[in-house]
C-alpha cells in the first residue's frame, strides 16, 4: 500500500483549455478520497492522470516513494475500476479477474488463490463459470472490483463506478465499497458527481470547481464549515439557503446581534434543516428570522420540504420534521439560531467568522 501525492498538477488540452490547475494534496496511505464537483470540474480528468490514462502538462505525481509521471499506467501499481465495469464479453467471470495476473506470468496456482479469495470476499464464487452477459449491473461492478481486488496494488482508483445502477443497488453497492476498502485497507481515489455518495463514502473529501480545489477535508467537517458558498450549495440536499446582504443591509442586525459582515457586503448561509417553525411566531435575540410566502411543500415520509420567496426576495427551503403542511400562498416566519449560520465574502470565494 502507498499514498497518493499530487504537487502543483496541471493539464493544458490543444487550445489552451486548462482543464486541471495546479492542484495539491496528499492521500495518506490507506484513506478514501473521493473527488467531488460537477460534470466538467476535472475531477476525472486528475483521476485518468493518476491512472497514467491521461498525460500531465505540469506538476508531479507520486505514489508511493516513485514518481510515475513517465511510467506506463500497466507499471504503477495501481488498479481501475470504470464507469462501464470494461468487462470481457467473451471470457467466463474467471477467466476475467484472472487476466491481468495471467499477462504479467503469475503462477497459475497463485492466480487461483487470488481468484478465489477475491470471489469470496465479494460473495461472487457462484459466478464464476458465467459470463458477463448473464449477470446483472451489480454482479458485473463486483467481478469489476474483483479484478481490481486480486492485482493487490498499492491503490484503488474508481471512476464513477456505480452511475449505471439503479437508486437502491447504488445504495448496496455503496455499502459494499466501504466495507471492502475498510477490509482491504487499500488507498483509494474515488471520482464521483454524486455528493450524497461522496459524503458517505470518503475518510477525505475534495470538492473541485472550474479545475481548482475549493476545499479539502472530512466529509462532516466540510459540511459543517463549508469554505466557500460553491461548497455550501454543492455539499447538501437541499443546498444551503444564501442570502446576499448589500449596502445597508451589511450592517443591519439580526434580532438585535450584529452580523459582522464586512461594509461592503457578504452572504449569509443558513442550511434547511437549522430553520424551525417557531408557533407562536417569537423571534428570539440573535437568531435570523426570515419571512417567507410559501410556493409547495414536498411531504417526504418522516420530513417536509418547504418552498418558499423571501419577501426581500429570494428563495428559501426550510426542511422540517414530521408532516408539516402550510398551504401555498400563506405567509410563514422561519428561524435559525445565530450558531447556525454561515458567513462568507461578497463574492463567495471565502468563510467569515461570525
Amino acid at each position: 500500500m502507498a499514498g497518493v501525492i499530487l504537487n502543483q498538477v496541471g493539464k493544458v488540452y490543444s487550445g489552451g483549455i486548462e482543464a486541471v490547475k495546479g492542484i495539491s494534496f496528499t492521500v495518506p496511505d490507506g484513506y478514501f478520497c473521493v473527488l467531488v464537483g460537477p460534470s466538467g470540474c476535472g475531477k476525472s480528468t486528475l483521476l485518468r492522470m493518476i491512472a497514467g490514462i491521461e498525460t500531465i502538462t505540469s506538476g508531479e505525481i507520486r505514489i508511493g516513494e516513485r514518481v510515475v509521471n513517465e511510467i506506463e499506467p500497466a507499471n504503477r501499481d495501481i488498479a481501475m475500476v470504470f464507469q462501464n465495469y470494461a468487462l470481457y464479453p467473451h471470457m467466463k467471470v474467471y477467466d476475467n479477474m484472472a487476466y491481468g495476473l495471467r499477462n504479467r506470468g503469475t503462477p497459475k496456482a497463485e492466480i487461483d488463490a487470488r481468484v478465489q479469495e477475491a470471489a469470496r470476499i465479494l460473495e461472487i464464487g457462484m459466478l464464476l463459470n458465467r459470463k458477463p452477459r448473464e449477470l446483472s449491473g451489480g454482479q458485473r461492478q463486483r467481478v469489476a472490483m474483483g479484478r481490481a481486488i486480486v492485482r493487490k496494488p498499492q491503490a484503488f482508483l474508481f471512476d464513477e463506478p456505480l452511475s449505471n445502477l439503479d437508486a437502491k443497488l447504488r445504495v448496496s453497492m455503496r455499502v459494499e465499497i466501504k466495507k471492502l476498502q475498510r477490509a482491504l485497507a487499500t488507498t483509494s481515489v474515488y471520482v464521483t458527481h454524486d455528493q450524497l455518495e461522496a459524503m458517505t463514502l470518503a475518510d477525505m473529501l475534495v470538492v473541485m470547481n472550474g479545475g481548482q480545489v475549493e476545499q479539502i477535508g472530512p466529509p462532516l467537517a466540510v459540511y459543517e464549515k463549508p469554505a466557500t458558498t460553491f461548497v455550501a450549495s454543492f455539499i447538501g440536499a437541499p443546498p444551503m439557503n444564501l442570502l446576499a446582504m448589500t449596502g445597508p443591509e451589511a450592517c443591519s442586525v439580526i434580532a438585535g446581534v450584529p452580523l459582522g459582515l464586512p461594509s461592503e457586503g457578504g452572504i449569509v448561509g443558513v442550511r434547511p434543516e437549522d430553520l424551525t417553525l417557531p408557533d407562536n411566531g417569537e423571534r428570539p435575540a440573535g437568531s435570523l428570522a426570515l419571512d417567507l410566502i410559501v410556493n409547495a411543500v414536498e411531504r417526504v415520509g418522516p420530513e417536509t420540504f418547504i418552498y418558499g420567496n423571501l419577501q426581500r426576495g429570494g428563495d428559501i427551503i426550510v426542511r422540517v420534521p414530521g408532516q408539516a403542511s402550510p398551504p401555498s400562498g400563506e405567509r410563514i416566519t422561519a428561524i435559525a439560531p445565530r450558531d447556525k449560520l454561515h458567513l462568507f465574502s461578497a463574492d463567495g470565494r471565502h468563510r467569515l467568522p461570525i
